[in-house]
C-alpha cells in the first residue's frame, strides 16, 4: 500500500514547500502535481506561474477543479509520486459548483476517500486548517468553514501520515507504520 500523507496549516505556514519537499525525497523520477485552482484574476495568474517554476520542468501537472478522485486515478498511476495542492481551493470549487447540492459535494469527497484507501502512487494533500479563527459572519462562509473541516477530519483519518505545519515548522501529527 502506497504512503498518504495530509500536510495542514494555516495560510503561508510552509505547507505546500513541505509536500514538494517530501516528494524531492522520495525515490520519484515521475512527479505528478495535481493543481486545484483555478485562477480568476491576474494575481493568481502570477501565483501559479511562480509556483510553476519553482516546482521546475520535472513535474507533471494536471489541473482538478472538481473532479479531484477521477483526476488522481487517471493520472498519477503513470507517476512515482503525487501532491495535490490543494483540498480548501477544491472545496471552494466544488462548494461555487454545486451550491444547492451537499450531497454532489459529499460524494466528490467520500471518493477522495476511496482513493486515500488504495492510492495508485505515494500521495501528498495540502489543506488549510480554517476553524482556529473567528465564527464567520456569513452563512456561506460559515457552510465554507464547515465543509473544511469536516473534510479535513475525512481525509485525516483516511491519511497514514498528517503533518501540521506551524512557521515553516512540520509537526507530525499522526504517524502509521507501513504494511
Amino acid at each position: 500500500m502506497h504512503p498518504t500523507t495530509l500536510v495542514i496549516g494555516g495560510c503561508r505556514s510552509g505547507k505546500s514547500r513541505h509536500a514538494l519537499e517530501m516528494a524531492h525525497a522520495a525515490p520519484a523520477r515521475r512527479k505528478l502535481f495535481v493543481a486545484t485552482c483555478e485562477p480568476a484574476d491576474g494575481e493568481m495568474d502570477e501565483r501559479v506561474r511562480r509556483h510553476q517554476q519553482e516546482r521546475g520542468p520535472s513535474w507533471h501537472t494536471v489541473e482538478a477543479p472538481l473532479e479531484l478522485a477521477a483526476a488522481i486515478l487517471q493520472a498519477a498511476t503513470a507517476h512515482d509520486v503525487a501532491v495535490v495542492d490543494c483540498l480548501t481551493l477544491w472545496l471552494s470549487n466544488l462548494l461555487l459548483a454545486h451550491p444547492k447540492d451537499p450531497a454532489a459535494i459529499d460524494s466528490r469527497v467520500e471518493a477522495l476517500c476511496d482513493v486515500l484507501a488504495a492510492p495508485p502512487c505515494p500521495l501528498l494533500l495540502v489543506t488549510n486548517e480554517v476553524g482556529s479563527g473567528i465564527v464567520p459572519e456569513n452563512a456561506l462562509a460559515r457552510r465554507y468553514r464547515d465543509l473544511v473541516g469536516q473534510t479535513n477530519q475525512r481525509v485525516a483519518a483516511a491519511c497514514r501520515q498528517v503533518v501540521w505545519m506551524v512557521a515553516g515548522i512540520a509537526v507530525p501529527i499522526k504517524t502509521a507504520p507501513l504494511g
